[in-house]
This record gives C-alpha cells, sequence and structure tokens, in this order.
C-alpha cells in the first residue's frame, strides 16, 4: 500500500506513535509518506520506503496567523494526486481529520477517491475536543473519517461518553519497538549518575500541569529519605522553571537532574530502577510502556488507559491522583529489596510483550484493507 501519515511531529505519543508506525511499515514493504510541518522528532535517519513532505505556510497580510489547515489540504491533495496514495492516516481528530476530509472533497471534485483513517489519541478528546468552541468540529469530522481507532478501551469509551459519535472505534493499542527499547548494559553510564549504587528513578514528558511533575518531586523526596536514590527528569515544558524552584526549595538540587528533551531515551531506561507517572490523565501511557519494555517497573496513577498497561501490585503500582503518600510507599517497598524489583522488572518485560509492533502492525494493516475495501465514494 502507498499510505500518507498526517501528525503533528513533536516529542508527544501521537507523534511517537506515528512516526513509529509509519517505520514499521515501511520496514514490511509498504511506501509511507509523512506530510507535516516538519520533520517527525523520531525520523531521524534514512529508511527506506520513506518520504516526507513538508506543508509551508505562508504569510498573507490579510490574515493575524498564517492559514495552515488550508496549507495542509492543499499538500495533501498534491500528495495524493502525484504520489497515488490508496490511503490517508491522519492522527489526531482537528485539525488532521478535518483537513482530510477537506482534502478527500477536493480529491473527489476532481474524480480521486481516498479514505482517510483517523486514529484518537487522547487529548484531542479529553481536553480539545470537551471545548465547545471545537467540539462540533471534533464530532463532525470522526463521524466522516472512513475508519476511527482509538489507542486504549478507555478512550473509545470516553470518546463515546462525550461525542454523538455514529462510526464505530476500533481500539488499536500502542505499541513498542523491542529492537530499540530493551534491557542493555549501561553499568557504565549508571555509575556516572549513581557512582555508590543509589537507586535512579526516571520521569519523562512535556511537563505540562496535566502530567503532576512536581508530584514526582514530592515522591522523590519522600523515597530520597529512606532508600539513597536519584531522579532524573527527561523533557520539557511550561512547568520546568517552578520545578526547578522547587528543587531549591527542598534543597534536593544535587539528587535530581534536568536532561531536557533527549533522543536516545532507551539508554536512560536502561539504567532506571523505576518510573514515575502521576499523571491526571493519561489516554494509554507510552512512557510507561517504553519503560516497562526496558524492565522497569512503574508507579502510576490510575487513570485513563493506564490500568490496560501497568497492572497493579504485578508490573508496579497505581494510585488516585495527587495520591503522592500511597505512590512513595509503593515505590519504597520496589525499591527496597532485589529480589522484589526484580520480581518487578520480569513482570514489567512479559506485560510489554503484549505491545510488541509486530503484533500491532498487523491489526493496522488489516484495518486498512477493510477500510479500503468498504469505504464508499
Amino acid at each position: 500500500m502507498k499510505i500518507g501519515i498526517v501528525c503533528y511531529p513533536t516529542y508527544g505519543g501521537s507523534g511517537v506513535l506515528a512516526t513509529e508506525l509509519g517505520i514499521g511499515l515501511a520496514k514490511r514493504g509498504h511506501e509511507v509518506h509523512f506530510i507535516t510541518y516538519k520533520r517527525p522528532a523520531r525520523l531521524i535517519t534514512f529508511q527506506e520506503n520513506v518520504f516526507y513532505h513538508e506543508v509551508s505556510g505562508e504569510d498573507y497580510p490579510l490574515f493575524e496567523y498564517a492559514p495552515y489547515e488550508t496549507a495542509l489540504a492543499s499538500k495533501l491533495v498534491e500528495i495524493v494526486k502525484f504520489e497515488k496514495l490508496d490511503l490517508l492516516h491522519v492522527h489526531y481528530a482537528i485539525p488532521h481529520a478535518s483537513v482530510a476530509y477537506m482534502a478527500k472533497k477536493i480529491l473527489l471534485a476532481e474524480g480521486k477517491y481516498v479514505p482517510f483513517v483517523t486514529t484518537l489519541h487522547g487529548t484531542d478528546i479529553t481536553l480539545v475536543g470537551n471545548n465547545n468552541t471545537f467540539a462540533p468540529v471534533v464530532t463532525f469530522s470522526i463521524n466522516k473519517s472512513d475508519g476511527v481507532t482509538a489507542v486504549s478501551e478507555s478512550l473509545k469509551k470516553q470518546t463515546y461518553d462525550h461525542f454523538n459519535i455514529q462510526n464505530d472505534i476500533k481500539v488499536i493499542y500502542n505499541f513498542i519497538d523491542f529492537g530499540r527499547f530493551r534491557k542493555s548494559d549501561k553499568d557504565h553510564f549508571k555509575k556516572a549518575i549513581a557512582p555508590n549504587g543509589e537507586r535512579i528513578l526516571v520521569h519523562t514528558s512535556n511537563f505540562r500541569k496535566v502530567k503532576r511533575v512536581e508530584d514526582v518531586i514530592y515522591i522523590f523526596k519522600e523515597v530520597y529519605h529512606e532508600i539513597p536514590s536519584k531522579l532524573l527528569l527527561i523533557g520539557d515544558g511550561p512547568e520546568r522553571h517552578h520545578l526547578e524552584e522547587l528543587c531549591r526549595k527542598i534543597g534536593l538540587c544535587h539528587e535530581i537532574r534536568f536532561l531536557g528533551k533527549q533522543d536516545a531515551i532507551e539508554e536512560l531506561l536502561a539504567i532506571a530502577d523505576l518510573f514515575i507517572m502521576p499523571s491526571e490523565m493519561e489516554s494509554f501511557g507510552l512512557a510507561a510502556l517504553e519503560a516497562m519494555a526496558c524492565e522497569v517497573p512503574v508507579i502510576s496513577t490510575d487513570v485513563g488507559g493506564l490500568p490496560e498497561v501497568n497492572i497493579h501490585g504485578k508490573t508496579g503500582f497505581m494510585s488516585k491522583v495527587g495520591d503522592v503518600e500511597s505512590m512513595a510507599k509503593n515505590a519504597i517497598n520496589i525499591l527496597s529489596h532485589d529480589e522484589i524489583l526484580n520480581k518487578f522488572r520480569k513482570n514489567a518485560m512479559e506485560q510489554a510483550k503484549r505491545f510488541d509492533i509486530h503484533e500491532i502492525l498487523p491489526q493496522y494493516e488489516a484495518y486498512y484493507e477493510s477500510v479500503l475495501k468498504t469505504a464508499v465514494w
């Protein structure tokens, strides 16, 4: 198949999933075209059967903001026509699904038909979609999609609960590439971070309020008072300055490292002993899955799709949002004894195998085929 993929080219979960999906499909012989405003963050090396098309927005004196959606629709029409694409796969309901519908209608007027699949990732439903300003467009775009997928059962339910959706939604979970995310020997690196054998706790996110990174620091504070440990905070975002001030306030700057955005996240997970995800909302929890694939147990909240990934008492523990005391207690429980930690490590790895990319890619291929067979002009 010739597949066009539209996504946000950022470090967020949707951009990561879309990019890894496209690369995986290309390795299976499909021709994949990424269409977005800059090269996706994880599309960093040459890949056979992978093409990138940049959407450049022009500045018009009439507009206060460049009309990106119009530019993207025009680019989709161009690429579908000249690359002879069979199908578009757009990630996020708005603006991508609504733009895909516009492009589809333009192409139909020219005698060309191309169906599009929309994947819902979370904030397009839980944050953007719940805003009355956008809700009608979200509903319309999902219902006009030729196929709709969601990354968890929880997100599927939320979509039906909050919108008048007539379309069927297929759950296809996020996935992990074990060729990249796996436990590896990085002892020399670990000794540089924790020279005295301290436990290493890790958190990665975009540092938005919904991620509750402040809770990570308070959890670490409680762990540190019981167990010699270090905390690695990976990522960046609007809360970073506040978090740095908090570290200074509680006097733990020397034990907490802000590492910023990292491409080789798997090398950091390889030295981790525990992953902390106290989010207010997670539609799936891809960062937690990446940690589990590297044999790192997870302390998380019990929201959204996290219970479908992190199994309480087996791969880690879950607590209510904001329950720092419970999360810290569970973290100390896991980290206090090597025997307990190793048991959770093994269980985390076994659970992660359920989401192996080689198990998930055929599900997308089968879904594409079903859309191509059943979609009508």
